[in-house]
């Protein structure tokens, strides 16, 4: 995986200087708005709040992203979870609306794990079928929110949230990151647009939609989920 060249002092220090500022800023600040959200997750949805999955960081080093918890547990009678149409409740739908399910991200920030602004951490199965050049998006910390967000987030096609990433690891300025965090907020809170894909409850995995649309053979698709598999099998331990 090839590194950012050229880096300039707000990508080299700057930018994690201000993330880890704003982040200890926002959680003295605003605690209170994690405290009566994880309560109302906690009556509504039951135990446990958070919501924790693996997702590739830097360098593609997984690490453990942090969200509220949007979904019931309810199964069928053979114990398999249900689909994630019919877990999502009306409470977890305006969660994700809002974005209010994103908030506990801050300490992934704060843990140097993600940045304010930057390409969303995927799956760890949906970075196995990117390219070598797609995944270049990961040289850089992953982020809350990246130029993919705001210009359409899960309501756009795979290869146009992928080049937007590539973009935005190409363009890294104080001013652009200034630029998509209040298009953020905007979009989040006002527009609350592009949440997800039409018709669906979720976006779908990266091989998935590749498979769909006959980009990759069914064999290629089950070679490349199983190598997801096993990084996850083997992070397990470090995690």
């Amino acid at each position: 995986m090839s590194r950012l060249g050229n880096e300039t002092f707000y990508q080299r220090y700057g930018k994690r200087a201000i993330d880890l500022c704003l982040s200890l800023i926002l959680l003295i600040l605003f605690w209170w708005v994690l405290a009566i959200v994880a309560l109302l997750v906690r009556f509504k949805l039951g135990s446990p709040v958070l919501f924790r999955q693996p997702r590739p960081g830097k360098d593609e080093k997984i690490f453990n992203l942090y969200k509220f918890r949007s979904m019931t547990d309810e199964r069928d009678e053979n114990g398999n979870l249900l689909p994630d149409e019919m877990r999502l409740t009306k409470f977890g739908k305006a969660l994700r609306a809002t974005s209010l399910d994103e908030l506990p991200e801050v300490f992934n920030i704060v843990l140097g794990e993600m940045a304010i602004i930057g390409p969303r951490p995927q799956l760890v199965r949906d970075m196995v079928f990117m390219t070598p050049e797609q995944r270049r998006r990961h040289c850089v910390r992953p982020g809350l929110s990246g130029l993919a967000q705001v210009n359409g987030r899960n309501a756009i096609a795979w290869d146009d949230k992928l080049a937007y990433d590539l973009d935005y690891i190409e363009h890294i300025t104080f001013a652009g990151d200034v630029a998509i965090f209040f298009k953020t907020l905007a979009k989040a809170f006002v527009k609350q647009e592009g949440i997800t894909e039409d018709g669906m409850a979720t976006a779908a995995d990266y091989g998935d939609y590749l498979l769909a649309m006959k980009h990759v053979t069914r064999e290629k698709y089950d070679d490349l989920q199983a190598q997801a598999k096993k990084l996850l099998d083997e992070t397990v331990v470090i995690l």
